[in-house]
């Protein structure tokens, strides 16, 4: 009794915390813009991300690289003002402003306190109204990113999580870091750029993060002239990759003190899936929880060959699979790979205990309300809900379903994923 009453505080705590947090839109040229809105009073601040999705380096196509040059080119400043005076605008005023890109979206970010955000907006909406497109700043940024990429040729922990990449996810855009490669940033020229942000700064492509002291009509009234600033633009097209792992291995040898080991393999499944759930609670099992995961505790707690060792399932809306790493002594490479050959096959065949399963139900609903805290998670959340078409209430359903979980649908959907057995490993060793 006491157990089921905790959850149902849990669930409540969740439910209340995502209520703040609501999906708005705001029309602009017969575009209906969705925002991810919470009000929030405690503190006099505005954050704001500009989320263009379907816009990452998911669309470098042959320049890898791109999308992330790109973004380091708008964290110049405006052409007017160049780097340094624009930045000493934002430094004056307390206001951070920036640009990044992942694999499927690219964001521009801005936060501030309130009695500055007109300022911020404006600086924001010059930056995009007027990037500091030069061809000196273009080179700048190459001899920089040129210089972070040969330091990394010795990063052996980046090298062979490249390597897995590039074997995992061959003759697609994710076989390539989204750092691009010497060779390929050589390439990329000022008009790449431009054509790259007209065709990815759009209305189309749009969703608004938002949240601080504002009301929501307050704060539409104040990001309507960014708005108008944006073209309409052609809404980018989401590439979904498939993944058919095999079982393959590729070793590099290096002066190391140690073998660095990284390893994945197919998880095939929609992002819609309504079992995802079971995927989570697998994934927390296997590798994903650190100590008393499976592969923690053979291959650290049980043999000590790894300082730690981990595993996970990742489900995004392009593409979906399992990988995980770990590092050992170099004379233990080979024993370690076979640990993780043997931990994965014998999960998939033979699936978990009740134990574990207990323990992992325990843990995901116990920590599930660290997971709303704060303005910035809450609004992180609510974001990936929609962005990957659930439903706001869709974590306190997914706890449900975690706590009412059997063992024997569990193992049976453990069962049903025998693709994660063709694991492929990347090895850089002495």
């Amino acid at each position: 009794m006491k157990i089921k009453l905790q959850i149902l505080l849990i669930l409540a705590i969740i439910q209340g915390s995502l209520m703040g947090a609501q999906i708005k839109y705001i029309k602009i040229d017969n575009i209906e813009v969705p925002v991810i809105f919470e009000e929030q009073k405690s503190l006099p601040i505005l954050n704001l991300q500009m989320v263009f999705q379907n816009s990452g380096y998911i669309q470098d196509g042959k320049k890898s690289g791109l999308a992330n040059i790109s973004s380091k080119v708008l964290n110049e400043g405006t052409k007017e003002l160049g780097s340094v005076k624009f930045a000493q605008k934002l430094e004056e005023n307390a206001i951070s402003l920036s640009a990044s890109n992942g694999f499927e979206t690219f964001v521009i970010e801005l936060s501030n306190l309130k009695d500055v955000s007109n300022k911020a907006i404006k600086l924001l909406n010059d930056l995009l109204k007027s990037p500091n497109y030069s061809k000196d700043t273009l080179e700048k940024i190459k001899t920089i990113q040129t210089g972070a990429l040969k330091r990394k040729e010795n990063d052996y922990d980046y090298v062979s999580k490249n390597l897995l990449k590039s074997m995992l996810f061959k003759d697609t855009p994710l076989e390539n870091s989204s750092s691009g490669t010497i060779e390929s940033i050589s390439k990329i020229k000022i008009d790449d750029v431009k054509k790259f942000l007209d065709k990815t700064l759009v209305l189309n492509n749009l969703i608004l993060v938002a949240g601080g002291d504002y009301t929501f009509e307050e704060f539409e009234e104040l990001v309507t002239p960014i708005l108008k600033t944006l073209k309409t633009g052609e809404k980018a097209k989401l590439k979904l990759i498939d993944i058919n792992s095999k079982k393959e291995e590729k070793t590099l040898i290096k002066d190391t003190q140690q073998a660095y080991i990284y390893f994945g393999s197919s998880f095939n499944v929609d992002p819609k899936d309504e079992n995802n759930y079971k995927a989570k609670v697998a994934s927390f099992i296997l590798g994903g929880s650190g100590f008393g995961s499976r592969l923690m505790e053979e291959i650290r707690v049980k043999r000590g060959l790894a300082y730690s060792a981990y595993g996970y399932i990742t489900i995004n809306k392009s593409h979906s699979y399992f990988n995980g790493y770990l590092q050992t002594k170099n004379e233990n490479a080979q024993e370690a790979q076979k640990i993780v050959n043997d931990l994965v096959n014998d999960f998939v065949e033979n699936g978990v205990t009740q134990e574990e399963l207990i323990a992992a139900k325990n843990f995901l609903s116990g920590s599930e309300p660290l997971r709303n805290e704060t303005l910035s998670q809450r609004l992180h959340r609510a974001y990936m809900l929609y962005y990957k078409g659930l439903g706001l209430d869709y974590s306190a359903k997914e706890l449900e379903k975690i706590q009412n979980l059997s063992l024997e649908d569990l193992n049976s959907y453990i069962k049903s994923h025998n693709e994660i057995k063709n694991l492929t490993f990347a090895i850089v060793r002495k």
